[in-house]
């Protein structure tokens, strides 16, 4: 067997991974469309929405995208991009205190 090649065991490990998290994927897809019927105040509904949201968006980048199994600088990389995309999303809240 050649370095790149797998046994068919180390196949079913990782299909099997793939189906539980398309399972966790299915199960908070389920809980968004549950938090929509809650009649939350649209504050919490977002900010609900945007956390089961972001855990999704979690997943399918570690496991579908593979970068759970990548190197620390692609994970700092990635840190980065998320506090950078977080400021960029609280710029409104900023610009909106001088218009009270």
């Amino acid at each position: 067997m050649s370095h790149g090649e797998m046994t068919v065991e180390e196949v079913k490990k990782h299909v099997k991974k793939y189906y539980v998290v398309f399972g966790a994927l299915l199960c908070l897809t389920v809980i968004t469309v549950g938090i929509s019927y809650l009649h939350l105040p649209i504050f919490q509904a977002v900010l609900l929405g945007m956390a089961v949201a972001s855990l999704k968006g979690g997943l399918v980048a570690a496991y579908f995208m593979h970068l759970i199994d990548e190197k620390k600088i692609i994970y700092s990389m990635l840190w980065l991009t998320v506090v950078l995309f977080a400021f960029c999303m609280l710029i409104p809240l900023f610009t909106l205190h001088g218009y009270k």
